[in-house]
């Protein structure tokens, strides 16, 4: 790939000082301005060529269209859910993270946060500081030969998963796109929503958050489980339906939760925070010295590579149009008008946006490719991983497109075509797959 110019950086919140030694070491002017109100980062903005985050700075539409030299916006962690990513894409900005940075120390919390539900351990220290010894109260149960429900089969629910089975815990999971096979080999047998749910003793959620898993768990999957479930959620505020969380601890049907994320942080609704069996934290899940000093390495060395035209890693939006190109195409098949716009990223093609669906993370144009459209819903993307599974097929990626209303394009690579898209028709509109 071609190299990409950035002189200045600005580091908006707290991260791990090598990230600026390494910076500054290749040739980049580097920034410290930590807990900047929307304004001001507004204002400063303009003057950098790059910007550094972790999830506390929102890096809105308003930023960015103010960021007048900005080229590209680390995040220094897992989610990007604090970054527009559309709208840096609209303006060729990249923006990347850190997949791999925090995955340890977020499974490890929520394998601390498992235990504590499982025998009361915070309730207990309160307790014992307020100066009572009450043993009978903070009866608890062993973990062992319990079940572990994952929802969410990606690096970090695989570390639980491996972690909580030395505790003799059995563990399985859901993914609509971690082939049944893979997590097999590391323990976790998979199936559907509905045959999990009643299963669980446990339920741990590691998946984004988007359109699709957004309530994941709410009033009907809190019904089909057993009564007294403990829900575990280090991922992201929103998985979990809060209402409807709180309704499940007051009838009983939910028996505690470990929550280190909301959907409003500081949470100002304290009804879950203020529950006695619900443990609480101030979104802790990356707070490790070893995780920060991992993400913010790893953002540095990023950026670095794509100065020198090394690499391209983590990126989750398209290159600079204008350095790079972006192709806009009109395509006539089949008495249907397709338009598309594409670029190139580490030498590899990608395709941008399809009639309007803009996807979230660019489509890399190699292998086996299938093209769908449809309306978004919870079951949509685990119907069609089932539909394809039946006839031999695996799903090895997702490009999906960011929430708007109507049919959108969604992308699945895939292990092999499909011998037949007849039967993708019940599930989708139109489909289309290629081998590239």
């Amino acid at each position: 790939m071609a190299p990409v110019s950035i002189k200045s950086v600005l580091i908006s919140e707290s991260v791990d000082p090598c990230c600026k030694k390494i910076l500054e070491e290749n040739g980049i002017r580097v920034t410290e301005k930590p807990n900047m109100k929307k304004d001001d980062l507004i204002a400063e903005i303009k003057d950098y060529d790059g910007l550094v985050v972790r999830s506390a700075t929102k890096v809105t539409a308003d930023v960015i269209n103010a960021a007048s030299n900005l080229k590209i916006v680390g995040r220094a962690g897992t989610g990007v859910d604090n970054v527009d990513v559309d709208a840096a894409t609209k303006k060729g900005i990249i923006v990347m993270n850190t997949p791999s940075g925090n995955t340890i120390s977020a499974a490890e919390l929520t394998c601390a946060l498992l235990m504590s539900l499982s025998r009361h351990v915070p309730q207990a220290v309160m307790s014992m500081k307020a100066g009572n010894w009450d043993r009978k109260k903070f009866m608890g149960a062993e973990l062992y030969g319990k079940t572990l429900g994952i929802l969410g089969l990606g690096r970090i629910g695989k570390e639980v998963a491996t972690r909580m089975q030395s505790f003799g815990m059995k563990t399985i999971g859901y993914d609509p796109i971690t082939p049944p096979e893979v997590s097999a080999s590391w323990g976790v047998e998979q199936m559907s929503l509905d045959q999990l749910w009643p299963q669980c003793d446990y339920i741990t959620v590691h998946t984004p958050l988007m359109p699709s898993t957004a309530g994941l768990l709410n009033d009907e999957s809190f019904a089909k489980c057993k009564k007294g479930v403990k829900v575990v959620n280090c991922a992201r505020g929103g998985i979990i339906d809060e209402a409807a969380l709180l309704r499940a601890l007051e009838s009983g049907q939910c028996g505690g939760a470990g929550l280190d994320v909301f959907v409003e942080e500081p949470p100002k609704n304290r009804s879950l925070v203020d529950h006695p069996n619900v443990i609480s934290c101030p979104h802790l899940g990356a707070s490790t010295k070893e995780a920060q000093a991992r993400c913010g390495q790893d953002i540095a060395l990023q950026i670095v590579d794509m100065v020198k035209g090394k690499s391209l890693v983590g990126a989750v939006s398209s290159l600079d149009g204008a350095a790079h190109g972006v192709c806009k195409v009109e395509i006539s098949a089949s008495g249907c008008n397709y338009k598309a716009s594409g670029s190139i990223q580490a030498g590899v093609p990608v395709l941008l946006e399809l009639n309007g669906s803009v996807f979230r993370q660019p489509v890399s144009l190699t292998g086996n490719l299938l093209f769908f459209k449809a309306s978004a819903s919870l079951q949509l993307l685990p119907s069609v991983a089932g539909m394809l599974a039946t006839t031999g097929v695996h799903i090895e990626s997702l490009s999906a497109p960011a929430a708007q209303a109507g049919d959108l394009w969604y992308c699945v690579g895939m292990s092999s075509l499909l011998g037949d898209l007849g039967a993708l028709k019940p599930l989708v509109k139109e489909a289309a797959q290629l081998a590239i």
